[in-house]
């Protein structure tokens, strides 16, 4: 809202005014209109009020003693004796064409025994002092449920100060006056979040405006207590220690375009000073002190800014930097103080910037880039203000008052200083930091934090994106970014891992970078933990940029010096693509002779395919097992696969590899997915770009991964996942009659004896086959596997019938699939079925193997019916229907008593066709 409030007292009463459309005083227009807080007006009367200024009465109880504006909503906040009173601000629309501002008072903080000194209001977090006591509060939104129960707790404070005069005995009085004649100071005490509840001063809310629906009903949250003691010397008490300059300054979000109008506040600061020292506290997420602000003399008022402190003493105005902006980037970005982004800690020491001169300054404050300033020229009361000041022990000092005669006072003096751009003094820290550049000293770092800082602070100005300056910041953000960057990479500092994030803050490039720090020709330099750190980080990194041959060789000589173990990684990365590899391969050799290692044996390989030198690559490739060269390819997977805006490609070793040693290529594919290095599906996108197949088309040789991933894999989701890929890969082949592009690595019998998954083929899935066609000879090891893979226990049945869904009973192949799959779920006489309507020679094997235990009984109840049904039906004309029940009456007169056995057979049975079996089952009866 654009009012001003006042205080203003006339004939020893004091006013709280609020002054409304001010700006027409300043256009020449006198008229004025006097109306009461609150007053309904009428809609002819307010016409009026568009061309001239309204003065608002805000009549309290209780004389006003401070004053304070929230800068987000324009609510005011006013402290009296004993309470905090709240008035919201309004905004009344009159008609279409005027909108009037008025106040409504909302709240009552009723708070005992305090009398405000100063009060400090921003989004609801209220800051109060006293002479040497700070009390910091947020006015939390109750739950529905608490507010009736809250509501019934407001208690009547005039009530309890009635009855605590009437108790009050005349001993009690003649103690008190006794104590006026000393001072009694309590113990200096500091309490932060939950444990500023234990400051004991009670605070009884009392909500004034009228109840409505939209009525918020809010608690009080304690988040600060500080209680301060007076300056002590041998003589008395300082009379100047008194807490002054009371502030609450919020700090929003970074401004964006989708975001311009729509402030949000990110981080919420609390400042207040003594007159030696000033504190600076972050109220937000975590209340905590984050910087103090020791003065060279006495302070006599300070404001804060998010760029700068400003203070004023007796005879200066002096200027410090803050912390703000830090502490609220870490609030805004998580990335902040991690490899990817960094920021100037809060805990960097603040400086002092500029002091001036002034004579007798009395009051600041600061609007945009405006420092105001106010002052009294008063020679001799600066002489007498310069001699120390002693309070006398009693109280009764107090009373005597110096008389001045108002004729004499000096005249007083109001000064707009024009604050200096941030631009402008950037530069101006930059070029100062550049005499500290060759000594190498935290000095030179300091400086440019506060550049830094004091440019991240304007960029977070919600008036960014507007600001004529905007480019020049941004600009600004990144070349101090590089410059905090080269600082780390060239001194030796504990920090010096803050290289990496402050560079790819600035935008550089790795060869601008390198043209920074390294020096041209060929003379040796020493290079900092910093710089290498920087280049092991961003060499390691999958990016497009690719150093020229020049550059390349220098990174190489860098490591060789600094961190020879480095050098075999840092040659995979796609930056050093240019290196000359005989180069590469020279200093590989020298660090060998110390330091050897598969990778190194690996990286030497890769070399020679480069340069076309076969022989060299046999030799390094033959020096290790191939066991031992698989688990290589963990110490640096670059070597097979590289990233191209995050897709998994294949590198020239691994064609090679492809080409003449798939066996290890899988091998290592399998140990950098079991190390975490390689995901399934990045896999699968890697053997496709390696084989050149499409999208829809699965390689061999990405089958040959899932088969060998299968026999080493232990998690059961990766299970169920590969065992449903190569069920669909043989199912797709078996029924498309295709043929893999290149010979399995292994074979059926392989997997079987090296793979729990795949199972021993049952003989009766066998005795099906070899009854088959002979096309499906060409197809045998695809349905080999596959057949293999359902006589295990590892697959899902459940989740493979869609996948296995292409392959019919018309051919043998489905039916082994079928009954398979009906096994698997339990549906055994459904099985049974199918082998007896299809191939019912292999019923009586498939029995035996599956009919066991609790499935037994299915002989005579399901096996035995159906084989006399279908003879009877088909007579002699099927002698494997005939054969078929001579084994399954051997097994059943094995099993039942003889009256059960009877009841079984057929009542038009031939005779001579079941006693054989009668007479076998009655002689078990009488051998047992």
């Amino acid at each position: 809202g654009d009012y001003l409030v006042t205080i203003e007292e006339k004939s020893k009463a004091t006013f709280l005014r609020a002054y409304m459309n001010w700006r027409c005083m300043s256009a020449g227009n006198s008229r004025v209109c006097v109306r009461m807080v609150g007053h309904k007006m009428e809609e002819s009367y307010s016409e009026t009020l568009k061309e001239q200024m309204s003065v608002v009465e805000m009549p309290l109880s209780d004389p006003p003693l401070c004053i304070s504006c929230c800068p987000v909503n324009g609510d005011l906040l006013v402290g009296c004796k004993n309470k905090l009173v709240m008035f919201c601000l309004k905004y009344l629309v009159i008609n279409q064409n005027l909108t009037v501002l008025d106040f409504e008072r909302s709240l009552i903080l009723h708070i005992d025994n305090l009398i405000p000194a100063e009060v400090a209001f921003c989004a609801r977090h209220i800051a109060i002092t006293t002479e040497l006591d700070v009390l910091i509060l947020k006015l939390v939104q109750q739950s529905a449920d608490r507010t009736e129960q809250c509501a019934q707790g407001v208690s009547t404070p005039e009530k309890a100060e009635d009855g605590g005069v009437k108790d009050e005995s005349p001993s009690i009085h003649t103690l008190q006056l006794e104590l006026d004649e000393f001072i009694i100071c309590q113990k200096p005490v500091e309490l932060l979040g939950e444990e500023s509840k234990l400051c004991e001063i009670p605070i009884t809310l009392e909500s004034t405006e009228l109840p409505t629906e939209d009525t918020k009903r809010f608690q009080v949250q304690y988040l600060l207590f500080r209680r301060f003691a007076p300056d002590q010397s041998p003589f008395g008490f300082c009379e100047e220690t008194k807490l002054h300059s009371l502030q609450l300054l919020p700090v929003y979000q970074t401004a964006h375009e989708e975001t311009e109008n729509k402030r949000k506040i990110l981080s919420l600061f609390c400042f207040f000073s003594l007159p030696h020292i000033g504190y600076l506290y972050s109220i937000g997420k975590l209340v905590e002190l984050i910087s103090t602000y020791q003065y060279s003399e006495k302070s006599e008022q300070a404001v804060l800014t998010p760029q700068f402190l400003h203070v004023i003493t007796s005879q200066n105005l002096q200027c410090f930097t803050v912390r703000c902006s830090a502490a609220a980037a870490r609030d805004e970005d998580p990335y902040i103080d991690t490899t990817v982004k960094a920021c100037p800690p809060v805990t960097l020491d603040v400086c002092t910037l500029r002091m001036q001169l002034f004579i007798g300054p009395r009051a600041i404050c600061h609007f945009k880039n405006h420092i105001i300033l106010l002052t009294k020229a008063d020679t001799e009361d600066i002489t007498e203000r310069r001699k120390p000041a002693r309070r006398m022990l009693s109280r009764k000092a107090d009373s005597i008052k110096s008389k001045t005669n108002s004729e004499s006072e000096p005249g007083w003096n109001l000064y707009i200083i024009n604050t200096v751009s941030t631009i402008q003094l950037y530069r101006e820290m930059v070029d100062y930091s550049r005499t500290y550049e060759n000594v190498k000293t935290e000095s030179c770092i300091h400086l440019l934090s506060e550049a830094h800082l004091l440019v991240r602070a304007a960029i977070m100005d919600p008036h960014f994106l507007k600001s004529d300056e905007k480019e020049d910041l941004l600009r600004a953000f990144r070349e101090s970014c590089a410059f905090l960057g080269d600082c780390y990479s060239r001194f030796d500092t504990k920090d010096y891992h803050l290289a990496l994030p402050y560079y790819r803050m600035s935008g550089l490039s790795m060869t601008e970078v390198l043209k920074r720090l390294v020096s041209e020709g060929d003379e040796i330099q020493t290079y900092e933990r910093g710089f290498i750190f920087y280049l092991t980080h961003s060499l390691n990194e999958d990016s497009n940029e690719e150093l020229s041959k020049e550059s390349g060789n220098k990174v190489l000589q860098i490591f060789y010096l600094a961190d020879p173990v480095q050098l075999p990684h840092i040659l995979c990365s796609p930056r050093m693509r240019n290196v000359c590899p005989v180069t590469a391969v020279r200093y590989l050799q020298k660090v060998e002779k110390t330091m050897p290692s598969v990778v190194l044996t690996l990286t030497k390989a890769f070399l020679a395919l480069k340069m076309g030198d076969l022989t060299m690559y046999e030799h390094e490739m033959e020096s290790c097992k191939e066991t031992t060269l698989a688990c290589g390819f963990i110490g640096q997977p670059r070597l097979l696969q590289q990233r191209k805006e995050g897709i998994v490609t294949p590198t020239e070793f691994a064609v090679h590899l492809k080409m003449m040693q798939p066996g290890l290529l899988v091998a290592a594919t399998v140990a950098l997915h079991e190390n975490s290095k390689i995901e399934l599906e990045e896999a699968d996108t890697f053997f496709k770009m390696l084989c050149s197949s499409n999208e829809n088309t699965i390689p061999q040789l990405l089958v040959d991964f899932w088969e060998a991933l299968l026999v080493v894999s232990s998690k059961e989701e990766i299970l169920q996942e590969l065992l449903l890929r190569v069920t669909s890969q043989y199912v797709w082949r078996i029924s498309k009659k295709q043929l893999p592009e290149t010979k399995p690595l292994k074979t059926t019998e392989d997997l079987i004896n090296s793979c729990s998954h795949f199972g021993l083929i049952f003989p009766w899935v066998t005795s099906i086959m070899s009854v088959g066609c002979s096309s499906d000879k060409d197809y045998h090891e695809d349905i080999s596997r596959l057949q293999s893979l359902l006589c295990s226990q590892s697959i899902n049945i459940a989740s493979a019938l869609p996948v296995l869904e292409p392959l019919t009973e018309a051919d043998n192949v489905g039916l082994t699939v079928r009954v398979l799959c009906n096994t698997h779920l339990g549906k055994y006489e459904e099985a049974i079925d199918q082998l007896l309507q299809r191939c019912p020679d292999a019923a009586v094997f498939y029995a035996q193997h599956e009919l066991k235990g609790d499935n037994q009984a299915l002989w005579w109840n399901k096996l035995l019916p159906e084989l006399c049904k279908r003879t009877r039906l088909t007579g002699n004309d099927c002698p494997v229907l005939i054969s078929s029940l001579k084994e399954t009456l051997s097994v059943v007169a094995m099993e039942l008593e003889l009256r059960d056995f009877l009841s079984l057979l057929p009542e038009d049975g031939t005779a001579a066709f079941f006693l054989p079996h009668l007479l076998h089952c009655s002689q078990r009866k009488l051998l047992t």
